[in-house]
């Protein structure tokens, strides 16, 4: 079949409306499209071709990197269409290219479904607003659009530190600096230390992946910036005590009271693969009221989902009444409101109980059903 070219590959996942590539020896170019893994009709990779493909985009910097270390990350643009997110790494031997396609145009809430909450909340002059969830959950997405509207709406001085930076952002009505960790400042500690010198008014950290980050991030919160950062955790519950446990014991009490007081939001999200074409985000949100603050503060995290499910005025939802939503409105499968359930049994009962006709999908059916979905995590278990 002759060489490959990655322009060529570049352009076909662009076309395809793909999320990824994945290019490793034995398998021909493979796309992830609407969150399945498709084959393009082309030759089958050689271990020289993964090498040629490679050193076609990667940065002698990067190249080096691999070297020493085994693999590298870096992110390049791809003329006007977008921009591309790399992964190169070493596998039994050979070198594996994963491409994770970030696309030029910035979504607004309404596409993306946030709570309309969140608007407002981009508007405190102050706080921690922590986006969570798997990797490939478009966490990522979800920060770039909170960003922009604050870039259009407001004057404000913006500073990013990201590994590698994803989404570029043009000055608008805001001032917006972005970091590289790696190649404008070695780690997110150094840039977090520098950051509070830098008159910023939003920061925003690519992840809390250690302590020092952590410490950091809740302590430019507590000096008056509106600070946004993600975790890999599911469940807003999960995510304020993973933040907590990450302490050393000692510290945890003085913690709990920081973070009960400087947490403003945690918003959880899931991405399920729609019944037709494309993708959607399901979402747990969580707005800080006083009560959830004093649960927060009182060590009583396990009482936080109950509080999401009456705080429904607030725009607070639990992951799963979500996924029952979309399942009813026939937007994702049974299948995948199960799958990324965070009670999948309680789930099936109720999916099960809608397909008998025991409940109708819809706001006008019967009382009961509507209720157990309301007391989702109290509910006995089956």
């Amino acid at each position: 079949m002759g060489t490959l070219h990655i322009d060529r590959i570049l352009e076909t996942c662009i076309k395809r409306g793909a999320s990824d590539i994945h290019l490793t020896v034995g398998r021909p170019p493979v796309l992830r499209l609407h969150g399945h893994l498709r084959s393009l009709e082309t030759k089958v990779l050689e271990p020289e071709d993964t090498v040629s493909l490679m050193k076609a985009i990667t940065p002698d910097r990067n190249q080096q990197e691999i070297q020493e270390e085994g693999g590298t990350d870096f992110g390049f643009a791809f003329g006007d269409a977008g921009r591309f997110r790399v992964s190169v790494f070493r596998q039994k031997g050979n070198l594996a290219v994963v491409l994770r396609l970030i696309p030029n145009r910035l979504l607004t809430f309404e596409e993306i479904g946030l709570p309309k909450i969140s608007q407002a909340l981009c508007r405190r002059p102050r706080g921690l607003f922590l986006v969570t969830g798997p990797t490939g959950s478009g966490k990522t997405t979800t920060l770039a659009t909170m960003l922009d509207y604050i870039n259009t709406n407001f004057d404000r001085h913006i500073v990013t530190v990201e590994e590698p930076i994803e989404y570029y952002h043009m000055h608008k009505k805001s001032l917006i600096n972005q970091r590289e960790v790696g190649l404008d400042v070695p780690s997110f500690s150094e840039a977090l230390r520098r950051v509070l010198r830098q008159d910023p008014d939003v920061i925003l950290v690519g992840e809390l992946r250690d302590l020092e980050t952590m410490e950091s991030a809740i302590r430019a919160a507590e000096t008056g910036h509106l600070v946004f950062s993600t975790v890999h955790t599911t469940g807003c519950q999960g995510t304020v005590n993973r933040i907590i446990d990450a302490f050393p014991h000692e510290q945890q009490e003085q913690i709990r009271v920081q973070l009960s007081t400087n947490l403003i939001a945690v918003l959880s999200q899931a991405l399920c693969p729609k019944l037709g074409k494309g993708m959607i985000a399901a979402y747990e949100f969580m707005v800080v009221t006083p009560a959830i603050s004093n649960l927060i503060r009182e060590n009583k995290t396990f009482r936080i989902d109950s509080s999401i499910q009456t705080g429904k005025k607030y725009g607070m939802q639990l992951l799963d009444e979500h996924l029952l939503q979309l399942f009813k409105d026939h937007i994702i499968s049974a299948e995948e409101a199960m799958d990324k359930s965070r009670n999948p049994g309680e789930m099936q009962d109720k999916i099960e109980a809608l397909e008998k006709g025991s409940a109708l999908p819809g706001p006008e059916g019967p009382k009961k059903p509507r209720d157990e979905g309301d007391d989702l995590p109290r509910g006995p278990k089956a």
